[in-house]
């Protein structure tokens, strides 16, 4: 408000302020950022790019499952370390599913961008018990406009890694990573 008060005069200011119920006003969206960043889950990891993008899976020991051309195309990102932002948006509203377009939705409104699988395995190298706990994953759309995803899981087969293209929805039981802008 600060920053912008030489933008509003000192009247208009004074008659806006008397506007009954301002506060609550200015508390519902205070108070929604305030739940959409109190989720967060946050893990700093240092990221080897220089390896294939195949290592960086072998790197997390887990059982693959992966398209070739999707994990030969894998974005290696940018950062030797990073902070790697996780949350769960709620689906209650969406019966449970949401798609990857409302995926970068709730990315944008937590100011974030989907993390590189480089990032995200990272991560699940580092603490390889992670996904036990909270499935993981993030998207990217390849050169032919494809949404393909790199998911971090524990199933009954043990821990796992899929890389492929995204064929349908999100179910409400993952944790999507994030990168700060």
């Amino acid at each position: 408000m600060r920053k912008h008060r030489h933008e509003i005069g000192s009247d208009v200011a004074q008659q806006v302020l008397g506007v009954e119920n301002l506060g609550m006003m200015m508390f519902a969206p205070f108070r929604e950022r305030v739940e959409v960043v109190s989720s967060f889950v946050v893990r700093t990891v240092r990221v080897n790019r220089t390896r294939t993008p195949q290592e960086a899976l072998d790197a997390t020991l887990r059982k693959q499952d992966t398209d070739r051309t999707v994990v030969d195309a894998m974005s290696r990102g940018e950062g030797d370390e990073v902070e790697v932002v996780f949350f769960k948006p709620d689906l209650s509203k969406r019966i449970g599913f949401i798609s990857d377009d409302d995926l970068e939705k709730e990315f944008e409104l937590r100011g974030l961008k989907p993390a590189d699988p480089y990032s995200l395995a990272a991560v699940n190298e580092l603490d390889p018990a992670f996904a036990d706990q909270k499935l993981n994953g993030t998207h990217w759309k390849n050169a032919d406009g494809e949404w393909c995803v790199a998911l971090f899981h524990r199933w009954r087969d043990g821990r796992g890694v899929r890389v492929d293209r995204n064929y349908g929805k999100w179910s409400g039981g993952w944790w999507f990573a994030g990168l700060r802008k």
